[in-house]
């Protein structure tokens, strides 16, 4: 931006604008991403007008039962404006969500104020970070406080994505999985093969991956220890002896009076008390209290030499004839060991001890998460991880094309690798959201892992149609996303029917001013049943509605107040009552009357009020 555009700008802007960005100017870090932004454009961005959902029946696929409703749902439009829905009705209840978003390739592969980002645009890049920021911003408050945020990302972009999430997650980052997306070499220059893309994770305080369970193959009981099963497992540390001093000694076995040297680039992993300081604490047992317990497994029928003499030790030292460390044969004393006359006259094993690791001490009984996405033709060697395990890279793309016939997106993610990051990722009943949903592989993720498990995960994507002035009839969301959701709901060709229902939203935007005299009945309705219910579905004529309902409250619904509806309000059969309606005063005047208590609201200045106040957060 030249400086004359900055100070014709800065002419329009009133006191508090101003003020807004000097105070930004002044108080922005200067470590970090930094990005072309309208700081004033962003802030008014949030509030542009009113958002309202809009039910499309005919493109739902909605259960058949008395209340027709789904908490699962496809948000036909623009993610930014459904985002800003969700900011109310779905606040602080999502618990995991994945999102693909465009690469940044300069190949058309998104569009930013309705226009295409070529690779010549100047601003390209920071474009795409205002893009995205806007978005991560609003679905951040979505997440559960133990919420996780998923984000696929090519390794050209991979950095500044990273940075971005930083600082729209600070203090949230638990670390990447890397994953092989293509089965071909991809060289580009160099000798250099690019073809693995990367999936950046950010999470919660509370919030683990459900790993695997561990097995006992390894824990035995061959001595009958009173404390179960064990596992003899490494006594040493990757430091040296140069930078763990305390931790270089010698282990004695009291029982056979034998000596086991320390490697000097391994050192042992507990302390000894007898290079503890006076007044010196330490975080676990010394070795000799392990030794005590019998948490030591020293060697059985090993080879146990003694030097009586320095040149005894020198020669077997230069012969290679000492204890040497069992994989690498790395020797264990050698002529530099530092006060080598100590292992003169001593019964010195030829073995390593181990630690006895019971089962019950363990701290999890899970096995953690790899950072590796394995593909399904890889063995697995590691028992103490959990691999994903990602498919060959066509199996997406097959998919639709039996679907549909033909290839009507490109690129689509494997079913299997995002289905098996939502087990991993999500609980049997969590809300999981894709607000970059393209062909709505998440939806068919989660539906095809509650088939699996028997959970009740609920989804929420977002798709735009990708009309254009040459296909302005182009709805990708209706007749791809939507389309391919409904035949594994139902089955079709060789897929299995997964079960599982959807409601299909369309975004009605209202000017502010506007909104009081075009809201209508089905938009309250339904606005009060996604905030209330996070549930979207047929309303029915009544002239009352339930919104919501337990023991001792209800939500209600009356569009029209007339005598009927009053007569239908006071005999609810509940303690409390909150009335969403055209004429609270009213409704409330009918409950006082009647002696009962009813919080009574205006249908359409309460959901706009609502709506605007945490959009303006």
């Amino acid at each position: 931006m030249q400086k004359q555009d900055i100070l014709k700008q800065l002419d329009q802007l009133n006191e508090q604008q101003l003020r807004r960005l000097l105070a930004e100017h002044l108080t922005s870090r200067k470590l970090g991403l930094v990005w072309e932004a309208d700081l004033i454009a962003r802030d008014q961005a949030v509030n542009a007008n009113i958002v309202l959902p809009k039910l499309i029946a005919e493109s739902s696929c909605l259960p058949e039962n008395s209340q027709h409703a789904s908490q699962s749902l496809i948000i036909e439009g623009d993610n930014y404006d459904a985002l800003r829905l969700l900011r109310t009705t779905h606040r602080g209840k999502i618990r995991v969500i994945y999102i693909d978003p465009p690469y940044n390739t300069g190949n058309k592969d998104w569009v930013y104020n309705d226009r295409f980002v070529s690779s010549t645009d100047k601003y390209r890049h920071s474009q795409w970070l205002e893009f995205l920021y806007r978005r991560l911003v609003l679905a951040r408050d979505l997440l559960t406080p133990d919420g996780v945020i998923m984000v696929s990302i090519n390794d050209e972009n991979r950095s500044k994505l990273e940075l971005l999430m930083d600082e729209v997650f600070p203090n949230r980052r638990l670390g990447s999985l890397v994953w092989r997306t293509r089965d071909s070499t991809s060289a580009k220059s160099a000798n250099f093969s690019d073809v693995h893309e990367h999936i950046l994770i950010y999470a919660g305080e509370g919030f683990s991956f459900t790993g695997r369970d561990k097995t006992q193959k390894k824990y035995k009981n061959p001595d009958n220890d009173p404390r179960g099963p064990w596992n003899g497992d490494p006594l040493t540390l990757a430091f040296d002896r140069f930078n763990r001093k305390n931790l270089y000694y010698p282990i004695h076995n009291p029982k056979t009076d034998t000596w086991y040297p320390c490697d000097e680039n391994s050192v042992w992993r507990y302390a000894s008390e007898k290079n503890l300081k006076d007044g010196a604490t330490v975080r676990t047992e010394t070795i000799e209290e392990f030794i005590k317990q019998d948490k030591i497994l020293f060697p059985q029928d090993e080879v146990v030499k003694t030097w009586i003499s320095m040149d005894e030790l020198l020669a077997d030292i230069d012969a290679g004839n000492i204890p040497v460390t069992p994989k690498r044969k790395r020797p264990l004393l050698s002529r530099d060991t530092p006060d080598l006359d100590f292992w003169l006259n001593k019964k010195v094993g030829f073995g390593r001890p181990l630690f006895k690791k019971h089962w019950k001490d363990l701290q999890s009984h899970t096995n953690p998460l790899s950072s590796w996405i394995s593909r399904l033709t890889e063995e697995q060697d590691d028992e103490d991880v959990v691999s994903i395990r990602s498919p060959q890279a066509g199996e997406g793309s097959e998919l639709i094309q039996e679907l549909f016939g033909a290839k009507v997106f490109q690129y689509p993610k494997p079913v299997t690798l995002i289905k098996e990051l939502i087990h991993q990722a999500s609980k049997p009943n969590d809300i999981i959201l894709d607000f970059f949903a393209g062909s709505g592989t998440t939806a068919h993720a989660v539906l095809a892992l509650n088939n699996e498990d028997g959970g009740n995960r609920q989804f929420i994507i977002c798709s735009s149609t990708e009309a254009t002035a040459k296909e302005p009839d182009k709805n990708l969301c209706r007749d791809v996303c939507a389309e391919r959701v409904r035949s594994v709901i139902n089955g079709k060709n060789t897929q299995k029917a997964l079960g599982g229902s959807f409601a299909y939203l369309q975004l009605d935007l209202l000017q502010s001013a506007d909104a009081l005299f075009e809201l209508t009945p089905e938009h309250a309705t339904l606005m009060l049943r996604l905030r209330e219910a996070q549930a979207a579905g047929v309303e029915t004529n009544e002239e009352v509605i339930v919104i919501a309902s337990n023991d001792t409250l209800a939500v209600l619904v009356c569009p029209v107040v007339s005598k009927p509806a009053i007569k239908q309000l006071l005999a609810y059969p509940c303690e409390r009552v909150a009335v969403y309606s055209d004429r609270p005063d009213t409704v409330e005047a009918a409950f006082i009357k009647a002696g009962r208590v009813a919080n009574c609201y205006n249908l359409a200045d309460s959901l706009i009020r609502t709506q605007k106040q945490v959009s303006g957060k």
